[in-house]
């Protein structure tokens, strides 16, 4: 009843439309981090951008706020990806006024390799994908704020340059690997396959997950089989199941960021900089040249 009322008073106090703020910028609620950062570079200093997953928070469990709901209802633009965040889905149903781009319907999601009737999320590991959503994104701010749309275009064209440069980069670094198996806490990498890896997750989609003891056992036969030196794990997520598998095989652990958030340990970095330590992490884990 209360986020009822406080959304009553905000919807009657606020016009509606473009730029409906004193700023004069354009107000965008983005549901995770990857979002939030292509809309700021797209966007730059005439966006206000709201991400709606706060740092160090998993963007799988959300739960909104009254203060992130009344972002979605005063947004003129709400960049979200319908099915990966339910809470925000719905608000976004039940709450939005302004434009909504549903980055899902522009990625061109693929199955996950071992669940054929489900969609992965996680397109951002594609640089690629993401770069077609933050021209989705210049589209909606160029209607929002038709001023300035050659200033989005020209920001989602130098964005598109640096994410093409990171795809040939990936494509170069992984090209000739001794091993081409990782495995990871979530099963959150597999788009990383275009690039000839193959994902074993250790908690299969959910990273709240826990293993069976037959999940572990058909995993320690593989790195054993497959020679694999790390077990990765996670930021936003606890390690102590990757941890523990690694130390009792006897190999390394490491850390492979889905990128889903920042954290405190990730707080100075960015999308492209975490893209590049993750490729680092993997050429030396399977011995690429």
């Amino acid at each position: 009843m209360r986020l009822l009322l406080v959304l009553g008073l905000l919807l009657a106090t606020t016009a509606c439309g473009s730029l409906g703020n004193d700023s004069g910028k354009v107000r965008v609620a983005a549901g995770f981090y990857p979002l939030a950062w292509t809309a700021e570079r797209i966007g730059g200093h005439r966006v206000d951008v709201t991400n709606l997953t706060q740092p160090g928070a998993e963007p799988h469990d959300l739960e909104l706020t009254i203060k992130e709901t009344v972002a979605i209802a005063e947004a003129d633009l709400v960049v979200y990806e319908k099915g990966f965040q339910p809470a925000v889905d719905d608000s976004v149903a039940q709450n939005a006024q302004g434009a909504t781009l549903d980055a899902a319907t522009v990625a061109d999601l693929e199955p996950f390799a071992d669940q054929p009737d489900e969609l992965d999320p996680h397109f951002w590991q594609d640089p690629l994908r993401l770069a077609d959503v933050g021209d989705a994104i210049a589209a909606e701010l160029s209607k929002a704020d038709p001023k300035h749309a050659a200033a989005y275009d020209a920001h989602a064209r130098a964005l598109r340059r640096q994410l093409v440069a990171l795809d040939h980069e990936y494509a170069t670094g992984l090209a000739d690997c001794a091993r081409h198996t990782i495995v990871a806490t979530h099963d959150a990498f597999g788009y990383l396959r275009k690039y000839g890896l193959h994902v074993e997750p250790i908690t299969g989609l959910s990273p709240d997950a826990e293993p069976t003891p037959a999940d572990l056992g058909r995993l320690q036969d593989l790195i054993r089989s497959d020679g694999i030196t790390t077990v990765f794990s996670e930021t936003l997520v606890s390690a102590k199941t990757a941890d523990t598998l690694a130390q009792d095989l006897g190999i390394h652990s490491a850390v492979l960021d889905p990128i889903e958030g920042l954290s405190d340990r990730t707080a100075g970095q960015d999308y492209l900089s975490l893209m590049h330590s993750n490729l680092q992490a993997l050429e030396k884990a399977n011995g690429c040249r």
